[in-house]
């Protein structure tokens, strides 16, 4: 066996020392991916009410609870949590390159106005002329909310469409003997028949009943874009048509007690991918 001497030794370590520093310099260094995050929400996560936000960057596909979200192309979106929305609520951002970006929602409990009746027990009065009517004025609601329009109205800040003694609040609700009835789900504003509405927001015309519905009595609705849309009811004039694009502020209709109302005032609701939410969080304190 041939023996290396001390010198030839350490020239070999230092050799392979060399080899193994070289080999490690051509190895890729890992890039680090830019965090990606949700921008700023407008308002606060509570049953009855519609947010605003703005997606990470990258993002392909939105999710609320597992239900797909509209998104613009500048990464704006509107969610909203219905009058009986659960606690918690997960929105979930998929990214182009696989990852995704998770925002967890604590969602506040409403403040609705209950109105318990220990003595009276929820008696419907069957109408045979209600329950032929209903089901095709049902149908004809439902079709106009599956409408999609590109209305930019849901970018706006709202204004309100009628001003006045506010008559009904949304969220409430009677309870006979225990049984919920029905909660109100708009906002009323009492008003002389005849004072004029306005479009809160910008948007398309999806519905303006050629009769008066049972309950609604002279219904228009509007679709404000991405899922958003509005209902004006018990109207005693109609002043657009479907399809018509409206601006905000712009007259539409005049107030009346048609259908199913104790007497004059306008009913507005609202309503966002199925969900019900609050009119007044949405518009702020009337002027």
């Amino acid at each position: 066996m041939r023996r290396i001497g001390r010198g030839a030794l350490v020239a070999l370590l230092a050799a392979a020392a060399l080899s193994a520093a070289h080999s490690q310099s051509l190895r890729p260094t890992p890039i680090s991916q830019p965090a990606a995050t949700f921008g700023p929400f407008s308002g606060v996560a509570r049953q009855g009410t519609l947010l605003l936000g703005t997606a990470p960057a990258g993002t392909t596909q939105l999710t609320l609870d597992g239900a797909p979200i509209e998104m613009a192309r500048d990464g704006r979106f509107l969610i909203a949590f219905d009058r009986d929305a659960g606690p918690h609520a997960a929105l979930v951002a998929t990214l182009a390159d696989g990852r995704s970006v998770t925002k967890d929602f604590d969602v506040a409990p409403g403040e609705w106005r209950l109105e318990r009746l220990d003595r009276v027990a929820r008696t419907p009065v069957p109408d045979a002329e209600f329950e032929r009517r209903r089901p095709p004025e049902l149908e004809q609601i439902k079709a106009a909310r599956a409408l999609r329009s590109d209305a930019d109205g849901w970018r706006q800040r709202f204004i309100w469409p009628a001003t006045g003694r506010i008559s009904g609040l949304f969220g409430a609700q009677r309870i006979y003997r225990g049984e919920p009835g029905a909660y109100h789900g708009g906002v009323d504003i009492a008003k002389p028949t005849g004072s004029p509405v306005v479009a809160p927001a910008d948007g398309v015309v999806i519905l303006a009943a050629p009769s008066p519905f049972t309950l609604e009595g002279n219904l228009l609705m509007i679709d404000h874009g991405m899922g958003l849309n509005s209902a004006f009811l018990h109207l005693s004039q109609i002043e657009v048509r479907v399809g018509d694009h409206i601006r905000q502020g712009q007259e539409i209709g005049r107030v009346g007690a048609t259908g199913r109302a104790s007497g004059p005032h306008l009913h507005w609701a609202m309503m966002w991918q199925g969900r019900r939410i609050d009119p007044m969080r949405v518009a702020g304190a009337m002027n």
